[in-house]
């Protein structure tokens, strides 16, 4: 099993997406819904860094050449 990151969809302009972890075979298909609230949400792809959020800043020392993020 496999440990996923998740965020949920924000329904209103402004609102922050809350983020979660849920185990799942890598065979399994990506969640749609939370498996508790029913609310829309989106799986978050994680790089060697974590995760980044639009607007942080990177700078050419944190990553590799040609990464794209700076």
């Amino acid at each position: 099993m496999t440990t996923y990151v998740y965020e949920t969809i924000p329904s209103k302009e402004g609102e922050e997406p809350a983020f979660f972890e849920i185990r799942q075979s890598m065979n399994e298909a990506p969640l749609e819904k939370h498996p508790e609230t029913g609310q829309p949400i989106r799986r978050v792809i994680l790089g060697g860094y974590g995760l980044m959020k639009k607007g942080e800043s990177a700078s050419a020392d944190d990553c590799g050449p040609g990464c794209g993020c700076c």
